[in-house]
């Protein structure tokens, strides 16, 4: 499973470890609420492309942004790309203005997820302003989200993609990297000073059901901190998770259904094994809500998690389906989704590295970093339940989509409509009261919507784990909409 990286894996898998880069004093940087002695506003057009422009803000003590102006991707807009540093921890990013009004349009996040994956698939084979196609080229996206939005794309958490630490350390939990994250916003913002206040959305598909909340949260609370210094505060204003993994146990007792009903396509799976998948939902529930839930014990948590995706998803795997798309088959990852390593290839160029100012000495570019996926899981951050951070986003108005392509099995839409309709907030009773409806595009039926208060629920009919790269029109009217806050 290497595109999106097995998302059910204890083991730290050998190699793909990030290099290191040369070894810089580490700087323990001060609280955000001590006192601010300057400001210092960078011009923006001022930015090299030839090398690096260094920010920093005496707000942000050990925090600054190394940036160089681009026209790597899409040359009709403002692009650049660089390093937001915090202390010893490097995190990389691209950056792309709007193509409709940069100057208003709001500003977007966006993450892959794994843990572990590069933000480069999201770029180069879904949402970004250019597709992958070559090793050494790249293809215009008339549908990419930056039609009407500034866009970032990061490489988190440390250790991911083109970010890594001085000191071969990384985050082990969704808790400890959102404070990179957040720190990263915030410098982020002060930089280009020009989108201070606009509306920001995090957005994200696949573990990013597990890191936007946890990281909308660290955002939000910083918020505080940003106030008391006399700084503008971050305007959080949604977060937006594709297919995501925000609770396993509803994806894992979702997976009869996608197997054995027609809830994706039709039944894939024996009678005799539907049964079998159907008599042990009760005990996987049971062992699960036991370890994982009402009290949470690591040891017993995994045996519980083992046993569940023992019966209910390996079946799936055995028979032969992708595990993004269950309308295809497919020998590897690659046969389905060639891009991945043209991606790897194209990004592992001298000429686009210099392009991009990736640090000379930095090792090869991988879109998985499996040492950071082992690192999560061995920690058990996917085993906590994620949504109580959801309640707590929705309760400080905060807006909430959740949309899934209908043909993914690994993050599908029955696990996700179900964890939205048992969540306990404010608005859970008039949200479960709300039949699911069909949203339309150009006349026709795109997929299914339900809305209560700032909760959305969204199905998109013929896409899989990867919905802007199955169908980039529709995701990308999805989009628009949400901005606008127009229904859907």
């Amino acid at each position: 499973m290497k595109l999106f990286y097995s998302l059910y894996t204890f083991i730290a898998f050998a190699g793909v470890a990030t290099a290191s880069i040369g070894v810089r004093e580490q700087t323990v940087f001060a609280s955000l609420s001590e006192p601010i002695r300057e400001f210092r506003t960078l011009d923006l057009t001022s930015i090299s492309s030839e090398q690096f422009t260094t920010f920093s803000h005496p707000g942000f003590p050990g925090r600054s942004a190394r940036i160089k102006k681009s026209t790597f991707c899409d040359g009709g807009v403002n692009s650049y790309t660089g390093y937001i540093d915090v202390g010893a921890k490097h995190l990389f990013f691209y950056f792309f203005e709007s193509r409709n009004d940069p100057d208003t349009d709001d500003v977007l996040l966006w993450t892959n997820g794994g843990p572990g994956g590069s933000s480069a698939t999201g770029l180069f084979m879904e949402l970004g302003p250019c597709n992958i196609a070559s090793t050494n080229s790249t293809k215009y996206n008339p549908y990419s989200w930056n039609s009407n939005a500034n866009i970032f794309f990061i490489d988190q958490p440390i250790g991911v993609g083109f970010s890594y630490h001085d000191f071969s350390d990384s985050p082990s939990s969704s808790e400890e990297a959102g404070l990179d994250v957040a720190a990263f916003s915030a410098i982020f913002f002060e930089t280009f000073s020009k989108f201070k206040g606009r509306n920001f959305h995090l957005t994200g598909e696949s573990y990013a059901g597990r890191y936007l909340p946890v990281y909308a949260a660290a955002i939000y609370d910083q918020n505080a901190d940003l106030i008391a210094k006399g700084l503008t505060p971050i305007n959080l204003k949604s977060i937006m998770i594709g297919n995501g993994a925000t609770d396993f146990l509803y994806l894992m007792i979702s997976y009869y259904d996608m197997q054995c009903t027609s809830a994706g396509i039709a039944p894939v799976q024996p009678i005799s094994t539907c049964v079998r998948m159907k008599q042990t939902i009760p005990r996987c529930d049971k062992m699960y809500k036991a370890a994982c839930v009402e009290h949470f014990d690591l040891i017993d948590c995994r045996a519980a998690f083992d046993f569940c995706q023992a019966e209910l998803m390996m079946p799936y795997i055995e028979a032969g389906y992708n595990n993004y798309d269950m309308s295809m088959k497919c020998v590897t990852n690659q046969d389905c989704y060639p891009e991945q390593d043209d991606i790897a290839e194209y990004l592992n160029s001298a000429s686009v590295r210099l392009e991009l100012g990736v640090d000379s000495d930095f090792g090869n570019f991988t879109s998985v970093s499996y040492a950071v996926n082992g690192r999560f899981w061995a920690s058990g951050d996917p085993l906590h339940q994620t949504q109580l951070y959801v309640a707590e986003l929705l309760a400080r108005g905060v807006k909430v989509l959740i949309y899934a392509g209908a043909y993914d099995f690994i993050c599908n839409w029955v696990g996700n409509e179900r964890w939205t309709l048992d969540m306990e907030w404010a608005g859970q009773a008039g949200f479960a009261g709300v039949p699911l409806r069909e949203w339309l595009m150009d006349g026709n039926p795109a997929g299914k919507t339900r809305t209560n208060g700032n909760l959305t629920f969204a199905t998109i009919y013929g896409a899989g784990h990867l919905v802007p790269h199955d169908k980039p029109n529709e995701s990308l009217e999805m989009v628009k909409r949400w901005l606008a806050d127009v229904p859907m």
